[in-house]
């Protein structure tokens, strides 16, 4: 039986270092997401967590003038070493070179088993290092450090690691749970504004599939969250990770109920990976995924159109993408059948059932080439 949605105060508390907690409940795995302004130079932040000779910080060359040495001070007190590894930036280097790159530098020194990895930087950051924990040793501790909003309220949670494969995204990886996430607002003041609208598509997607108010907050908060008011960001970010940590708490591994978490996604990874990585940032994918994945829950008769207008408003207010890239439709398919949630090789779409629900759906190929085809400009197809 699905546990209700917590509403937007139960599930957070104030925590010692003045941030707002949420936490994710998995048993013995519980960890916190620290959510606030000044949290990077606050010692309390970094207080209570596992202990080693090493830690090694992975971050990319756009993340590390900023915010690395920075990290490094606050963390040298309770590591014998602290080391970092420096990838470039870019989701075309979400690969196994990058991941490479981590393993070989903590087969290299000194780490071992209680080492603890820190990933400072946005969603490929963390996805990397994430599985470089899951899979070093067979598993050490990390703890996420986002600094792009869109890392902050979805990919930091949850456990979910990988990297890309020039077949489809995030094919290779496994869950595994960080011991804290880290989520300083005041790294959002150094993010680019269209990294900033990167991470508010995926704001906007926990309205339509698990809360109707929240939708109709962030429509009537959008400015302030473009404007990057500090009050607004916090409740979208805590919002967010309470959604989200809710989700996971009753499906870790993705059996059934998390599959909600990729309202947008199986056209938005298609998007991203029919163009070439980097071409779209994930969170332009998302949002011109969530156009597609509402007009096909119209076609589909769960929702009236005027639902396919009001996603593609708010999505466009953000300054996000609406219209499709032109790729031929057999492209789009054979795309979209490498898709973690297909099963038998039926391409299984998440849409909207009624607003704040959403549930698993197959559909004709022929209908999904109409849903494209609505949203792709004549000149592209």
């Amino acid at each position: 039986m699905t546990a209700p949605l917590p509403d937007s105060t139960s599930s957070a508390a104030a925590s010692a270092a003045g941030a707002t907690t949420v936490a994710i409940d998995l048993g013995d795995r519980r960890y916190d997401i620290l959510i606030g302004s000044g949290l990077f130079d606050d010692a309390s932040t970094w207080s209570g967590l596992p202990r080693a000779a090493v830690a090694l910080i992975v971050t990319n060359d756009t993340v590390a003038p900023l915010y690395l040495e920075r990290l490094k001070r606050q963390l040298a007190p309770h590591y014998k070493q602290v080391e970092s590894v420096v990838l470039p930036d870019g989701e075309q280097h979400k690969n196994w070179a990058s991941l490479d790159r981590v393993i070989d530098h903590l087969l290299a020194g000194a780490a071992d088993r209680k080492t603890v990895l820190y990933a400072l930087g946005g969603g490929v950051i963390g996805d990397l290092t994430g599985f470089a924990a899951a899979i070093y040793m067979r598993g050490v501790p990390f703890v996420q450090v986002p600094t792009t909003l869109l890392a902050q309220v979805d990919s930091s949670v949850g456990g979910k690691t990988a990297i890309n494969h020039p077949r489809g995204k995030n094919m290779v990886g496994a869950f595994y749970q960080p011991v804290r996430v880290v989520a300083d607002l005041d790294t959002l003041d150094t993010l680019p504004d269209r990294e900033l609208s990167a991470g508010l598509a995926e704001i906007i997607k926990y309205g339509p599939i698990a809360d109707e108010a929240f939708l109709a907050w962030i429509e009537a908060n959008l400015d302030a969250l473009l404007a990057r008011d500090k009050s607004a960001l916090a409740h979208a970010v805590k919002r967010s990770c309470e959604i989200k940590a809710w989700v996971v708490g009753q499906d870790e591994r993705e059996s059934g109920l998390r599959a909600i978490l990729n309202f947008g996604h199986t056209f938005g990874h298609a998007i991203e990976t029919g163009l070439g990585y980097g071409e779209w940032l994930h969170g332009e994918g998302v949002a011109c995924g969530m156009v597609l994945a509402s007009e096909l829950s119209a076609r589909l008769g769960l929702m009236p159109p005027a639902f396919v207008d009001r996603m593609t408003r708010v999505i466009e207010r953000a300054g996000l993408p609406v219209v499709a890239p032109r790729m031929p439709i057999e492209r789009w398919l054979d795309l979209m059948r490498v898709d973690k949630k297909n099963e038998g090789g039926e391409i299984r779409f998440v849409v909207i059932e009624s607003l704040g629900k959403a549930g698993l759906r197959g559909a004709p190929d022929a209908l999904v080439a109409e849903v494209i085809e609505a949203h792709t400009e004549p000149g592209q197809r």
